[in-house]
């Protein structure tokens, strides 16, 4: 069935190609496509006042959907089709747009936003404890892009280096608008900074407490804030954990005496109680993509200090 659906978003998508080849467009509107909520808030920020005139960001993973398990609708293919520029993370990060990105319409601009100089990468990691495994330093991303972590905008320096790369395709594509790009784009950067000022004075009454969570989605804003995250329940939220991956893990708890053990909204909320049973170890939830938060161009502070607070509910909770 899905191998079906997905040669008809394919053959869609070629549809389109053609068409809009022999199509030219009038009265220019910049069409812009993002796959997930928090690039899409950036996206959303550098746009800023162009937002109404040349058109806003389209978000193609909305609500709960995580990039992880997203299956492409029509309507998405469609809406990509008619797009000038297609903004993602990775083809690891967002597997659904591994075999679209070869099916885009050469008209549209397909930005890889892992591959932007200057972001500071960090390899995934795999094990079920963190801590045993080879620390790899920033930019270890010379030979394989697939081996990173793409959850890089967890951490607001790198979404400060983001920016400047939206900003930048932005302005190329719409010369008439660069100037406002790059303006918006400083604002928001200067936002970043004050945020990120913020959140390091937040959390840290809870830097060095350890706990794990569901897969390995907060590594760059752990590194970033001095936090300890020791181990995953999930490698990926596509593969189920095994027994053997369980048991080290509540082995772990138990040793290092971690605090909590957070679920995220779209997953299986049970293997945290299968984790933790038996131990001491509270549980709560963290929202590493949004999905409970209003897409918009206010998504990544507020993202951002959710996790703040949800993390130091459970970890330093009150009383």
């Amino acid at each position: 069935m899905h191998r079906t659906l997905g040669r008809l978003m394919l053959a869609l998508l070629a549809g389109i190609a053609v068409g809009s080849a022999a199509t030219t467009k009038a009265a220019a509107e910049l069409k812009v496509a993002v796959t997930i909520k928090p690039l899409h808030s950036l996206v959303a920020q550098v746009m800023g006042q162009v937002i109404g005139k040349a058109g806003s960001p389209e978000l193609l993973v909305k609500g709960a959907a995580s990039a992880h398990t997203y299956a492409l609708k029509p309507s998405d293919a469609s809406m990509l089709g008619e797009a000038d520029i297609f903004f993602r993370m990775s083809d690891t990060m967002e597997p659904f747009t591994g075999k679209l990105a070869k099916s885009l319409p050469k008209r549209v601009q397909l930005v890889t936003l892992q591959q932007t100089r200057g972001l500071k990468l960090y390899a995934r990691r795999t094990g079920a404890t963190f801590e045993d495994e080879h620390d790899h330093g920033p930019d270890d991303h010379d030979h394989s892009h697939d081996a990173m972590d793409g959850h890089a905008w967890l951490d607001p320096v790198n979404a400060k280096v983001l920016i400047d790369r939206i900003a930048q395709v932005l302005a190329a594509k719409e010369p008439a608008n660069a100037q406002l790009f790059r303006a918006n784009a400083d604002a928001a950067k200067a936002r970043l900074d004050a945020l990120s000022a913020e959140l390091a004075a937040e959390l840290a009454p809870i830097a060095g407490k350890p706990y794990i969570v569901f897969h390995d989605a907060l590594q760059y804003f752990e590194r970033r804030y001095r936090l300890r995250v020791v181990g995953s329940i999930a490698i990926s939220p596509e593969v189920p954990p095994s027994a053997k991956r369980l048991s080290a893990l509540r082995r772990r708890i138990a040793s290092l005496g971690a605090v909590c053990a957070f679920a995220e909204p779209q997953f299986d909320t049970r293997l945290i109680g299968t984790v933790t049973e038996g131990t001491k170890a509270r549980t709560g939830s963290i929202d590493p993509e949004g999905a409970k938060i209003e897409p918009g161009p206010d998504l990544y502070a507020t993202l951002l200090r959710n996790l703040a607070r949800d993390l130091k509910a459970c970890l330093l909770p009150a009383g």
